[in-house]
């Protein structure tokens, strides 16, 4: 067996270190050398000598084992992969997590604030994962909090909440507040984050999502397509109120069971006490990482909440297993554990045949405070479940719920609005009928395309008529008009003295569109090819082609039904399934009021970003689409929402850019070529961001900065992102474009960041502008008082 010494590409890296040591201490076990080739020692060795030296030197190294040793050492040498954000993350709160379960005996949790939160290393871990979700690197030291002290505070219930909290309020007569901590408050509520996750967590339901480990957005989707069976009636359930003092008693009595801490209770209520807690039931659409969303606000309202998911199990497992439905037919979906336990909980001597055979279901999916529930059964199950929801959330919750929700046919035509999207259901179509209507739909292109290009044509025709008027006009005026009995001599003697040649040949079409009754023509190509052209066309040309329109639109409408009507029973034997429909009406609607499309839907220039950087300003647009392909990626309708990306959002892109450097779009694509590559065109997705660990900021919503100024040395601003101590080169003034109450469209864009932050300015290093853009933070991560 053949030995050769180090490789070329380690040789290099490895000369006069322990590696080469190693080797050569190895060679010595194992063989001696035989020939220098090109500079490098050769060995060799038998399976004899090696035999021999294992019966000489008992203990030494064999081959395999220096070989193994030699693979370690040089993995070691080599670069280490940097930790990703949520590999960081999960470190940190890891640390914090060990601690908290120390603190476990006797089936409860015991003196967190006293033993775990009150740590200095603790707080140190807190701020340490506020900064990566600021994505702030870690390495650089910089100025750390008084961690030693703070906990001190915290430790002896000194800390005064009052000092650590500033409030932003709206102009005007109906001024509204908002209440926000600062850095050293923020890391107090990171930590009791954490800790309350370690808590009650692992004891929430299933049905339950958002601020969950594999319990997002997408995972509440598709547990309302798969998960339910066969549903039959529906209805969300929109709940109003904000934290009060009865909400606040109960949820501590609900955290009694878990956890014994009157530290912990105490700064909560003092949270409270100074408005900093904000914590609102249905007030907007949770998961965007706005200010008002809170830090501790996502938990606080799972654990309060997680009652009513312990009740809806419960009614669901009542109607399952007690409840008779003599109307409902049996769809196979009772076993016989279920009539074991129906049995059991009905009695031995008492027989329910019929509620065997009942088939209800209830179903409750909930992400935060937004409810879905499903009934499989007849409507009056869905009345009564319906009733005794409502009772529950108003009786025991204390929550505001509508009673104007209407319990909506799961078959029905419009369908249910549930996380931004419309959840309806429908038959999917087998492969012969997609290949009937691909065929329709081939036919239909065909025939639109012939259209367009008639039109283009007449257009041309009646641009070239007109251009040809309008130089007769000039022509006559250089003739002096000689030919008296001419129609155009006769016409210019109503010319105003003193009009110009366009201006009077302008007057003249609009005397004829009068006469015509052509007011309400869309546009001046209509008027020419419908009006001027057409009417002078050969009739046997117009004729063939109206024809040919008529033909292929009756051809389309015939030949599809007839081919349904023999493709029927494929048809009939077609599977309802549950859709996932993208509302492309409010995502029109966003890009109107960004400023992005005008009134009718054409792409426009966002003139706010203009000021900005190339880069800053393609990032933005970036972002759109980011969030787009992240929100909507298991929307059925989701190559709609691609098309309207990649025909409005990059068209909108490429005329910012042109009116910021006012030259044609032509050549801004040329120019910008590689830039505008970074404007994702298929759908990407980073499957790296933990619901649980990156909450709010994997779907944080789309904020719209325009710059307010540059900084100079006697106007100095630093960054305003939470653990940043770069230096801002520029200062933003934030836009609120909109405020929407519950229900809102989730569209990617902030529907409701709160009206006290309009107008408000603050300062950004390039690097926490781009992750802003981008989504990669939140308007969580920034410290609007910076600058009080």
């Amino acid at each position: 067996m053949w030995f050769v010494g180090v490789p070329r590409v380690y040789r290099r890296n490895l000369l006069n270190s322990t590696l080469l040591q190693r080797l050569n201490s190895m060679a010595a076990l194992v063989g001696r050398p035989f020939e220098t080739y090109q500079g490098r020692r050769v060995y060799y060795c038998t399976l004899e000598e090696v035999h021999d030296d294992k019966k000489n030197d008992f203990g030494k190294f064999t081959l395999a084992k220096s070989l193994a040793g030699l693979v370690e050492d040089s993995s070691s040498i080599e670069e280490r992969k940097p930790k990703t954000r949520m590999e960081l993350k999960r470190m940190v709160e890891l640390r914090i997590k060990k601690r908290v379960k120390e603190q476990h005996m006797n089936g409860k949790f015991h003196d967190l604030m006293a033993k775990v939160i009150s740590n200095p290393a603790t707080l140190r871990d807190a701020y340490n994962s506020i900064r990566i979700s600021s994505n702030v690197d870690l390495e650089p030291e910089g100025d750390y909090l008084p961690f030693e002290s703070m906990a001190l505070e915290l430790s002896s219930g000194s800390f005064n909440v009052e000092t650590n909290i500033f409030s932003i309020s709206t102009r005007g007569a109906n001024k509204e507040a908002l209440v926000l901590p600062n850095l050293k408050l923020m890391v107090v509520q990171e930590a009791i984050r954490i800790a309350l996750e370690v808590v009650y967590k692992p004891n929430f339901y299933k049905s339950s999502h958002g601020c969950r480990s594999g319990r997002s957005h997408s995972s509440a989707l598709k547990y309302v397509c798969k998960e339910i069976a066969n549903p039959d009636w529906w209805f969300t359930l929109h709940v109003n109120k904000k934290l009060d003092g009865c909400i606040l008693t109960k949820l501590i009595s609900t955290m009694e069971c878990k956890l014994e801490d009157s530290s912990l209770y105490a700064i909560i209520r003092k949270m409270f006490d100074a408005q900093v807690l904000n914590l609102e039931f249905g007030g907007f659409p949770k998961g965007h990482g706005l200010p008002q969303e809170g830090v501790l606000s996502p938990i606080l309202m799972n654990i309060y909440l997680d009652l009513f998911d312990r009740e809806m199990y419960r009614m669901s497992m009542g109607y399952e297993a007690l409840k008779t439905c003599p109307d409902v037919e049996q769809d196979g979906s009772n076993s016989k554990l279920r009539r074991w336990f129906r049995r059991q909980m009905n009695g031995p001597g008492v027989q329910s045949t019929v509620g065997e055979n009942s088939g209800v279901r209830v179903h409750s999916c909930r992400f935060m405070d937004e409810i879905l529930t499903v009934i499989s059964g007849p409507k009056e199950v869905a009345l009564a479940s319906k009733s005794e929801i409502q009772s529950y959330l108003q009786h025991s919750l204390h929550l505001d719920v509508d009673n104007q929700t209407e319990i909506l046919p799961c078959n029905g035509p419009h369908g249910i609005r549930f996380l931004g999207t419309f959840v309806k259901r429908g038959e999917r179509e087998s492969p012969a009928v997609r290949a009937v209507h691909k065929l329709k739909e081939k036919v239909k292109l065909f025939a639109s395309q012939k259209r367009e290009s008639w039109d283009a044509g007449t257009v041309r025709i009646g641009k070239k008529w007109l251009g040809h008027g309008l130089k007769k006009v000039k022509e006559s005026e250089i003739r002096h008009l000689a030919d008296q009995s001419s129609t155009l001599s006769q016409v210019s003697r109503f010319r105003k003295t003193g009009m110009e040649t366009d201006h009077w040949y302008k007057v003249l079409l609009k005397v004829w569109m009068q006469t015509m009754n052509v007011k309400s023509a869309v546009h001046e190509g209509f008027l020419l090819s419908k009006y001027i052209v057409e009417p002078t066309l050969p009739q046997e040309l117009r004729d063939s082609f109206y024809t040919f329109q008529k033909r292929a639109e009756e051809y389309v409408s015939s030949e599809t039904a007839s081919t349904l009507a023999l493709l029927s029973c494929s048809h009939s034997e077609s599977p309802t399934v549950t859709e996932i429909i993208a509302p492309v009406h409010a995502i029109k609607k966003r890009l109107l009021r960004y400023g992005l499309v005008n009134a009718k839907g054409n792409p426009r220039a966002c003139y706010m970003l203009i000021l900005q950087d190339n880069n800053q300003i393609i990032d933005w647009f970036s972002g759109i689409v980011c969030r787009w392909f992240s929100w909507y990626s298991l929307c059925d309708n989701f190559n709609e929402v691609k098309l309207i990306v990649s025909d409005q959002v990059r068209k909108s892109c490429i005329r910012t850019l042109a009116a910021k450097y006012r030259i044609h779009e032509a050549d801004i694509e040329n120019r910008f070529d590689s830039e505008l590559s970074r404007l994702p065109v298929m759908q990407e997705i980073d499957g790296s961001n933990d619901e649980a660990f990156m909450y709010g900021i994997s779907y944080s919503g789309l904020c719209l900065l325009s710059l307010a100024r540059m900084t100079s040395q006697s106007r100095p601003c630093s960054c305003f992102v939470m653990g940043c101590m770069a230096a801002a080169p520029c200062v933003y003034t934030l836009q609120v474009m909109e405020r929407q109450k519950f229900p809102g469209w989730k569209t990617g864009f902030s529907t409701s960041i709160h009206p006290s932050l309009h107008g408000r300015r603050i300062g950004l290093c390039k690097k926490h502008v781009k992750d802003l853009y981008g989504g990669h933070i939140s308007l969580q991560s920034i410290d609007y008082g910076a600058w009080r």
